[in-house]
């Protein structure tokens, strides 16, 4: 089996004790590559360093996340944009809109959003999008667009089957982490009427660890538990969740196979 983490902070300081340990543990249950989105200028330092820790494994991406927006969020764009022209990202994100608590940079978050879903388009990178309590208006954004120059990832993905389906046709991926392990999410009915074929794995750790790791420190070894309950819903072997998701990965993020 080979796995990817599309989408995993373990760049944070939860992981400085022990991410030596943490990465082994990712290795032995066959997470071969790992995604690191950006949150803002004071992550990319951080990111930055364990993707030349491990080259091989840990893939760098830009961008600012919508929950890091506020009056210096100019400042922040001009250093994402800075990225693209200094190395090599995997793609742009974490970005998008979150009005989940608070709405006071609302208007700044989509004008955040606009501007690096057209830096994406521009440089043929995936996005990764951030969507918490905001379809309705990530879809507006995203409509701006032609169809045919956007790609990525909802990242976590929790909405109905009629916004997956709404995604998947403006051509994203959706990303699948441990929410879909918890009792009554309803996201296991929502992947069930879609099929694997639309899906990529991820952990977003240290966040949302999967059952039964639920309530302790999430990392990227638990994204077997994910695949396990995937194959479960979808009533195929763990492989063959691995091998379809691996593929969806692998394809989106323009890696060779």
């Amino acid at each position: 089996m080979n796995f990817i983490d599309t989408h995993t902070h373990l760049y944070l300081s939860d992981f400085d004790v022990d991410r030596k340990e943490v990465m082994e543990r990712a290795r032995k249950n066959h997470v071969s590559k790992i995604f690191l989105p950006n949150i803002d200028s004071s992550t990319l330092p951080l990111i930055y360093k364990m993707a030349d820790d491990y080259p091989e494994s840990c893939f760098p991406m830009a961008g600012l996340h919508p929950t890091s927006v506020k009056n210096n969020y100019k400042k922040e764009l001009q250093i994402v944009e800075q990225q693209l022209k200094n190395r090599e990202v995997a793609g742009i994100g974490e970005i998008g809109i979150d009005l989940y608590r608070d709405q006071t940079y609302r208007d700044e978050q989509i004008k955040a959003f606009r501007h690096q879903v057209h830096l994406a388009s521009n440089h043929m990178l995936p996005v990764i999008i951030h969507s918490r309590n905001s379809f309705d208006e990530i879809f507006s954004v995203l409509d701006e667009f032609p169809s045919h120059s956007l790609h990525g990832i909802f990242h976590s993905f929790t909405g109905t089957y009629e916004q997956a389906r709404r995604a998947i046709d403006l051509g994203f991926l959706l990303g699948i982490n441990g929410i879909v392990t918890f009792k009554n999410s309803g996201l296991d009915i929502v992947v069930k009427k879609l099929g694997p074929q639309y899906l990529v794995l991820e952990t977003d750790a240290p966040y949302l660890a999967p059952v039964p790791k639920r309530g302790k420190r999430n990392e990227s070894s638990f994204l077997l538990y994910i695949a396990d309950k995937l194959s479960e819903i979808f009533s195929v072997k763990t492989e063959e969740v691995a091998k379809i998701t691996t593929k969806n990965a692998m394809n989106v993020f323009h890696l060779k196979q």
